[in-house]
Parts: C-alpha cells; structure tokens; sequence
C-alpha cells in the first residue's frame, strides 16, 4: 500500500494507493514548525502558512481557493511543533490540478505587502480570540510551564509584539532558507498510482531549493519540583490543565504510555471520567491526552470546574494517578484499553487525508513509514506490568506542571497538593 522513493535533490514523494475510494489527498510537507523558530521570530511559521495562501505570480488568492473549490475539492493547512503542511483532497481524476496549485503555493507566493499588512490584522484577531478563550489560554499557560524559556513552551501563533514586528524580508528569508527540499515531502494518498505522483513531482523537482534539512533546540532542562501557574480571568468555569513530562516518540514505552492514557482519561470508560464526571459530578469535561515529540513528551489532564470545586477535583486526578502507580491495570481494563486504541487506528485511517497525514508524520517523525499493522500490535503486546512500570517512570511530583485559569486571585498551596502523600 505504501511506496516511498527519493530523488536526487532530497525531496522524498511517498504514496498510500488506495484503488477503491474515490478522492485522492495530496499534502506538501515540510519538517519545520514552531519549536524551529527564534524567539525574535516566534509565530513566522504559522505567519507564512497564511501568507502561501494570498497569492503567487499567477494566481490571486481568489484565484487560489477557486481553483480547488470549483472542482469540488477543498485546501487547508497547518502547523505544528516541528512540522507544517499544505494539503488539498478532490476526486483522484483532478490529481493534476491539486499538485499545480500546491506547487504554485509554495514556490511562486509572492508576499504583497499589502497582504501582509492585512494578514496580521487577520493574526492578530486569531491571537485574541485563543487569549478569549480559557481552555485554549489554559493550554498554552501549561505550556509555558513544561517548556519555559524553550521554543516548545512559545505559541505557534506568536505573540501580539512577533506578529507585529515580522517582515516581508525575514518571512521570505526563513521560507527560503528552512522549506528546503532535504525536509520536504509530497505525499498523496487516494486512488492513484505511485508512478504518476512520481512522474508529476519529478517534472518540477528541480524547483524546490535545496539546502541542509533545519535543526531545532533539544529540551534538556531539569526539573526538581511541581510547578504552578495561574492567570487570574473572569471566568464563569475555572480551566485546568495538569502536565506531565514523560518520553519521545523514539521511546519504546510510548506503547505502554499510550495504554495508559486510554485507562485514565482517554474515553468516557476511562478512570477519570467515571469518576470526576460520572460519580461525583464535577466535570462537564475531564480528558487525558498524549503529545509526543523527537525529544520529549507530556501527557496533559485537562478539566473545566467552580471555582471551589477546584481541590476536590485535583485531589481525585492525583488519587488515580496515584492508583496507576501502586497498582497494574486488570485484565479486562487492559484488554478494553487496547481493543480501543486498535480500534481508533482502524478507524482513523479509513479515508484519503487521514492516511495521507499517516504517512506525512511517520516519514517525518520516524523516517519510515511504520505500517499500522506494526503499530496495533505493538499495542496489543503491551503488559498490564508495562503500563505500571511507565506510571511508575513518569507520574512523578518533579515532572508535573499545573496551569489554571480562573477568577481566583491566588493558588497559594496547590504546588503541594502535586505530591503523593
């Protein structure tokens, strides 16, 4: 299903030939995102993500959207810690026209300075609306906690003085000099053949500038106690979000992690839920999920509460943290976690842009695809032993963040309540 070949100029073209659907997903992708960038430069990624889409040589950004909506397609993009893509589905017969306006994008953008001086307006609104929103501010207040004075730890947006400051000169600078073709892949996904994407990349290979593959910072700070941070907002619920460091996505215990996560907050059979939401009626939400990245990782708890259900509430999270450590799931648990996770895989790669983003983030991440069939079962070797052994690694007081967003205007003793005691 999966065929990957690399050219001479480092631009690898990867496929999933998927005969029986209809559509095809096409992405540009490029192994540069947030963590890459700056200080100086915090948000050019997210920054020139917009300004690919407001016009290149040939095409107005009119021009750019009604070429893939008026066949029936669609076009987005998106970036993140340490990728960024392009990408746009249609029926496989318009394969051509997909690849001409991604290509165009990204190699023809112009950068008018009068869409500049627009999209940072249109930046500056997406800005404050993440800011007016407290379970997104919340996130990226514990972020700030678990990665301080790292990259990581930055907003992928920016900040109000980045945006502002950014110019013509270092976006198209920084495009030139990182979205080079040593860390760029076109993957496509659909009913199409590996050699006609092939053939049709290879036509406009020598396009793309080449250059050394960018490097990031590595997250090799210490941490020897909890951490606590708090933004004091008006709000009608108090947001939470606790953070826990745990391995990279290198790490052979991410399996065992990913189990682990699916146990304590993962679903709504999961510990948390059950009891935050369905036993004491705390919650409305209450989820745990995992962020794994080439170096480090964190699994985040997230939960909405009243404000003076805050302690209770915290206290319960670390009682079944605390029960993770102590004790190995049942059997039964562990079999419902891992026929879950196997499940969601299963399901997740049923259609064109989710098995093309499959494929994007293994090459990336990993240099290899890793065929699902490898990843389920990897999960379903995982012992009810393993799933301990990494709560015991990982739920430790040293390695936990809180952030909150709430009306209160102090969380004077909170830092203890991170302890098993």
């Amino acid at each position: 299903m999966y065929q990957v070949t690399r050219l001479q100029n480092g631009l690898t073209v990867a496929t999933a030939e998927m005969p029986h659907m209809t559509s095809v997903s096409l992405g540009l992708w490029v192994g540069v995102g947030g963590r890459h960038e700056p200080k100086k430069l915090n948000g050019i990624s997210h920054f020139i993500e917009h300004m690919l889409f407001k016009g290149t040589r040939k095409r107005s950004a009119e021009e750019i959207s009604q070429a893939v909506e008026g066949i029936g397609g669609y076009l987005n993009a998106f970036t993140e810690e340490e990728n960024t893509c392009f990408y746009a589905k249609a029926c496989a017969d318009r394969f051509d026209d997909l690849l001409g306006v991604l290509t165009d994008m990204y190699l023809n953008s112009v950068y008018d300075p009068r869409e500049i001086s627009k999209e940072r307006h249109v930046i500056m609104e997406e800005l404050a609306m993440y800011l007016d929103q407290p379970h997104q501010r919340v996130q990226e207040l514990l972020n700030e906690t678990l990665w301080p004075d790292h990259p990581l730890g930055r907003s992928l947006t920016g900040t109000e003085q980045t945006i502002r400051h950014l110019s013509r000169a270092e976006m198209m600078a920084y495009q030139g000099e990182n979205y080079v073709s040593s860390a760029m892949l076109v993957v496509a996904a659909g009913n199409i053949r590996h050699s006609k994407v092939l053939k049709a990349v290879e036509a406009q290979a020598r396009r793309f500038p080449q250059g050394k593959r960018p490097n990031f910072e590595p997250y090799d700070q210490q941490q020897d106690k909890p951490r606590v941070a708090h933004v004091t907002k008006e709000t009608a619920q108090l947001q939470m979000a606790l953070g826990i460091r745990t391995c990279s996505r290198h790490d052979e215990r991410r399996y065992a992690l990913r189990v682990l996560n699916t146990i304590l907050g993962d679903n709504m059979s999961s510990r948390l839920f059950q009891v935050l939401r369905e036993e004491h009626g705390l919650a409305y939400s209450i989820h745990s999920s995992l962020g794994l990245f080439d170096d480090v990782g964190a699994l985040t708890i997230s939960a909405g509460f009243e404000t003076d259900k805050l302690r209770q509430g915290l206290k319960l999270v670390m009682r079944e943290l605390k029960r993770c450590v102590e004790k190995s799931p049942t059997a039964a648990e562990l079999r419902r976690a891992r026929d879950y996770l196997v499940g969601q895989l299963d399901l997740s790669l049923e259609g064109t842009e989710s098995q093309m983003n499959w494929v994007g983030e293994q090459l990336l991440g990993y240099g290899r695809i890793i065929p699902p069939s490898e990843a389920k079962q990897k999960i379903v070797e995982v012992k009810p032993s393993q799933v301990r052994a990494a709560a015991r690694d990982f739920f430790r007081p040293e390695r936990m963040s809180l952030a909150i967003v709430s009306p209160l205007k102090s969380v004077a003793g909170f830092e203890r309540m991170l302890r098993f005691d």
